[in-house]
């Protein structure tokens, strides 16, 4: 949408009303809001005398603290319609301090502010895949990330501390949080966060949780080495503090998380006595926004949400009480399955039942408050990632017997029909995290 409407004459014969409009929307398509100031800058300078009165009310609407600050000190600062307009050096030192209030923390982790110039435009999804177990040694390394404009998959910013069975997170479409995790034959309690919208995007120890878990949900539940857990814990992005909820009402280990209706489903996983589970908990947290799902946690306000033998069941949560209540229970015990949420329906997908790798599939309808089977996936899988994307619901590596797959097949839930995706990762991985991310300028 970006490139077609600027790259003619015809933008710069828009009014100032029908520019306002464009640069003001979440849906533009945009590479880095660099290229929206240099739009606003191009269509000012095209009748300069009788549209530079239209400046401030212009530059209110560009995320001018999303451009990177190398940028702003080298260009917006000198560019002299820009310094010599006193709304719009208010603007410039609002997006100045933005950045060093990040550098001064050494996570870059901030409580973001809730006006639209900080909100990152919906733009371009990508998929984006961290850590897993494979073949090779550096599976656990190497993140990647799927553009499904070009049908292809990129290398992301390396792992330091690489994990696999960890939970993954994304708040305030800004900052990607990894938590817990297995390596080295023990289990972690520490975090790292990612600032998509940093220049380097590296990742960046923060605070640990309270707790070592692996094979969790998103801090909840999962294994600390020793004992299954069924303890979770929230971390507040404003105090830099992990707390203590409600324990589930049951231990689950290798079990997952999708949010859904602002409530948080932990699905199925192994219990304390080795049985498989096929019962669900849910729980109603006020600050979740999703959907997200697979291993991950849903973010908003400021505050993650962490859920800690082969099981069926499902659990929700409901925050203003601080209980775990049961839901119905799935079709089959499932431990290491994925989970995904598309339309309003929450999937439960292959996973293990004690003899196989299951390649089964299953849909629960909260307007129901039942699971039905849908069409199987074209290949067993053992402890895939999971992410719904423009309509389709993707399954991502996985495990069957030996055999670590590199390849992806998604879901559409109209034609009830899995399809392989052409491209595949560029690593082979099982216990991988995936979430959707707006694609990073700086990848």
């Amino acid at each position: 949408m970006y490139r077609e409407v600027v790259k003619g004459d015809d933008f710069l014969s828009l009014s100032s009303e029908e520019v306002v409009k464009f640069i003001s929307s979440d849906e533009l398509s945009v590479p880095s809001e660099e290229k929206v100031v240099e739009c606003v800058i191009r269509w000012l300078k095209y009748d300069l005398d009788s549209r530079k009165c239209n400046l401030p009310k212009l530059m209110e609407h560009v995320r001018l603290p999303l451009a990177s600050k190398n940028y702003i000190n080298l260009k917006v600062v000198k560019e002299p319609l820009l310094n010599n307009c006193p709304e719009c050096k208010k603007f410039i030192y609002e997006a100045l301090q933005f950045h060093i209030l990040k550098s001064n923390q050494p996570d870059r982790v901030i409580t973001i502010p809730e006006c639209i110039r900080y909100k990152p435009r919906l733009g371009d999804k990508v998929i984006f895949v961290v850590g897993g177990s494979g073949y090779r040694s550096s599976s656990a390394y190497r993140t990647e990330w799927y553009d499904p404009k070009t049908n292809g998959w990129n290398f992301g910013p390396e792992m330091t501390n690489p994990r696999y069975e960890a939970g993954l997170a994304v708040l305030y479409d800004h900052f990607v949080f990894f938590m817990g995790g297995y390596n080295s034959g023990k289990s972690h309690r520490s975090v790292v966060v990612l600032d998509l919208f940093s220049e380097s995007p590296c990742w960046k120890p923060t605070v640990a949780m309270l707790v070592k878990r692996h094979a969790l949900g998103v801090g909840v539940g999962g294994h600390d080495g020793t004992n299954q857990l069924n303890s979770a814990e929230k971390f507040d992005c404003t105090t830099k503090k992990w707390r203590m909820i409600s324990s589930m009402s049951t231990t689950r280990f290798d079990l997952v998380v999708g949010v859904l209706n602002n409530l948080l489903y932990a699905v199925g996983g192994w219990d304390d006595s080795g049985e498989g589970l096929n019962f669900v908990e849910c729980y109603h947290p006020s600050l979740i926004h999703g959907p997200q799902s697979q291993k991950c946690i849903g973010g908003y306000g400021g505050i993650n949400h962490l859920l800690g033998d082969t099981l069926n069941s499902v659990e929700c949560y409901h925050p203003n009480l601080d209980t775990w209540t049961p839901l119905a229970e799935m079709c089959k015990c499932r431990s290491g399955l994925g989970v995904g949420v598309l339309d309003g329906v929450l999937y439960a997908i292959g996973g293990y039942d004690e003899r196989e790798s299951l390649k089964s599939v299953e849909a629960y309808r909260p307007s129901t408050g039942a699971w039905t089977s849908i069409a199987d996936m074209n290949f067993p899988r053992q402890s895939p990632g999971v992410v719904a994307l423009d309509g389709l619901l993707y399954v991502i590596g996985g495990l069957d017997g030996d055999t670590h797959y590199d390849s992806v097949e998604f879901y559409n839930p109209i034609s009830d029909t899995w399809n392989m995706l052409d491209a595949r990762m560029n690593v082979a991985r099982q216990s991988t995290s995936v979430v959707t991310i707006i694609r990073p300028p700086h990848f």
